[in-house]
């Protein structure tokens, strides 16, 4: 009887080791199982993350891009209606008929008042745009796409200067031409042609800035896949 006790004990003993491993298996694959989705969650949730931090880049970039090249074509109407405006005063100043004078000056204002208004509009669209520049920053954190969107920043906070900048020196000018047939002449516009000549020397000045900018953006190999 004491033999088959043993022998039982034994069973049972080893009956309950197995039991033990067993149940052991199946609580260490749980807890593997539960890991390996916890993972998979919070990979999940990471690829879904860049995924949208990689379309709200795109959309702020095509954004900027879009206000960028609006603000760039207003400005180069307002260069044309201020270059216009510069040569008809200028011819006006070479006439002595006064009915002349008078027809050069009232093209001279029109076209300074064409240039004031897509000045205008082009310096919002440059603020505009270096506002999206600016937040699509914070959509990656690639070095080299912030290194550019700095440069796209500097770009377009130089435009908007350049723009206010014409901006004065067409309403400099529309003065200067609404004083040419007026009692005293040239003596009266003096003080405004030296605004308007520091206006267009502050004018060159900030144009070597937006160039060196536009020049940098243009030397990154990476432009096109950007774009």
């Amino acid at each position: 009887m004491a033999r088959e006790f043993d022998r039982n004990m034994f069973i049972m003993l080893l009956a309950i080791m197995i039991g033990a491993i067993v149940i052991t298996f199946f609580v260490a694959d749980i807890i593997n199982r539960s890991k390996i989705e916890t993972l998979n969650i919070k990979h999940t949730e990471e690829m879904e993350t860049m995924a949208g931090k990689n379309l709200n880049f795109t959309n702020h970039f095509m954004k900027s891009s879009v206000l960028l090249d609006a603000s760039r074509e207003d400005r180069a109407y307002g260069d044309y209606h201020f270059d216009l405006a510069f040569l008809f005063y200028n011819t006006a100043l070479s006439e002595e008929n006064s009915s002349i004078i008078e027809s050069y000056q009232a093209r001279t204002i029109d076209n300074c008042t064409n240039a004031m208004e897509k000045y205008l509009i082009s310096h919002e669209n440059f603020v505009s745009a270096k506002g999206f520049f600016n937040d699509t920053k914070t959509y990656t954190s690639y070095e080299k796409y912030l290194e550019i969107l700095d440069l796209y920043i500097g770009l377009t906070g130089s435009g908007a200067k350049l723009t206010m900048l014409r901006y004065n020196a067409s309403k400099y000018l529309k003065y200067m031409a609404e004083n040419l047939t007026k009692i005293g002449g040239l003596t009266n516009i003096s003080e405004l042609m030296d605004m308007f000549n520091q206006t267009m020397d502050l004018y060159e000045q900030e144009s070597g800035e937006y160039d060196d900018c536009k020049e940098k953006i243009d030397e990154y190999e990476f432009f096109d896949e950007i774009r």
